[in-house]
């Protein structure tokens, strides 16, 4: 069965980027696929020291939790990242991951060419078209497929559950959710 990983950047456990990502991965697994959620909430994500070893020993020479969560991926067709928008941009928690995770795949087997997915930006009132175009830089880079939706991937809300009641920004990511397992049905 085909998974799809998430990894959701929120340090508040059940906050409204867990719950959007909950729906986006309800729909997928609507699709018959398999899907896991990684919190980066409690775990340790140092930012990437460019020295090149993951070259030599096919993995981040980093020892925190990192190194587990790129396993995770290599194990799946579809990743997804979703993040709060605090400041305008997407925590930097996630991009230290996704530089790292970026840096060892381009130096490894580029295990994330061809996977499908992208990114979900929640905020209560702005920052997200700048978070997506952030995040979407990593995607692309890495050969990876984003597939579209009816809006871009943003949902807005500030207190918990808030984001379940933007309508059209739901009505977005479960079509994404969807467009993705559909891409993955067709790709496999």
């Amino acid at each position: 069965m085909e998974k799809v990983l998430f990894i959701c950047a929120s340090p508040r456990k059940e906050g409204n980027t867990a719950q959007v990502l909950s729906e986006c991965a309800k729909s997928i697994e609507n699709r018959g696929m398999k899907t896991e959620t990684v919190y980066l909430r409690g775990k340790t994500i140092e930012s990437c020291r460019a020295c090149g070893k993951c070259e030599e020993i096919n993995r981040c020479m980093i020892d925190d939790d990192l190194n587990e969560i790129i396993e995770k991926i290599k194990d799946s067709k579809g990743f997804i990242v979703g993040t709060p928008v605090y400041f305008g941009t997407a925590r930097g928690d996630l991009m230290a991951a996704l530089q790292r995770i970026g840096y060892v795949s381009m130096n490894t087997t580029r295990f994330l060419s061809w996977k499908v997915g992208g990114p979900i930006a929640v905020a209560r009132r702005g920052g997200q078209t700048s978070t997506i175009q952030e995040l979407l830089m990593f995607y692309l880079i890495n050969e990876m497929i984003v597939p579209g939706s009816t809006y871009w991937n943003m949902v807005f809300g500030r207190e918990k559950g808030e984001a379940l009641n933007d309508k059209e920004g739901m009505q977005t990511i479960i079509r994404f959710g969807e467009n993705v397992a559909k891409l993955i049905e067709k790709i496999s």
